[in-house]
């Protein structure tokens, strides 16, 4: 390779270099994806919530839980995995709702292995119950709405077992806190 190969290659390089550091620069975070759901015309639960509570997944320490006792009460059902960085900042405020509010509950669906769940458990102070589903929880996640398949998720049940709301992408607390005032 002469000098003038090594001094086109050196520019091309740079080039990208710059490309990219603009185009890092001026991204900007994309807004989640909301979908409202409209009810079931006979006012049954939607087949995907009754799925979801005919459920029993391990919490963090391996116990199972039953589902099924978060029927009748409204539900923000956060899928989420250790791995995927806009889940794990949101659960802060994720946290901050559940221990606040007497009127909305908050489960933790993780989509990742029961070791590393446990690990981050036993770090994070969590306010709100953490299962285990592993790579079921994205079919869980797909009947519940998430076509993409993307994290985080979160999906908003009303106490009559309606999807009332689904969030793709990390969540914005004031646009859901207007959301659950609808509740």
């Amino acid at each position: 390779m002469n000098k003038s190969q090594l001094a086109a290659y050196a520019a091309v390089a740079l080039a990208f270099t710059a490309m990219g550091a603009y185009v890092g620069m001026h991204k900007k975070e994309a807004a989640p994806v909301t979908t409202a759901i409209a009810a079931t015309p006979n006012g049954q639960p939607h087949t995907a919530v009754t799925q979801l509570y005919a459920q029993t997944l391990p919490d963090a320490a391996g116990q199972q839980h039953a589902l099924a006792q978060w029927k009748g009460q409204p539900l923000l059902v956060n899928f989420w995995a250790t791995w995927c960085t806009p889940c794990v900042q949101e659960m802060p405020e994720l946290s901050t709702l559940a221990a606040g509010s007497s009127r909305i509950k908050v489960i933790g669906i993780g989509i990742d292995s029961p070791s590393n769940i446990a690990a981050f458990a036993a770090k994070y102070k969590i306010a709100y119950p953490l299962y285990v589903a592993g790579m079921t929880g994205t079919d869980l996640a797909r009947e519940m709405g998430n076509s993409a398949g993307g994290l985080p998720f979160t999906v908003l049940i009303g106490a009559d077992g309606q999807v009332r709301k689904t969030y793709l992408g990390r969540l914005k607390f004031d646009q859901l806190k207007a959301d659950l005032d609808k509740l």
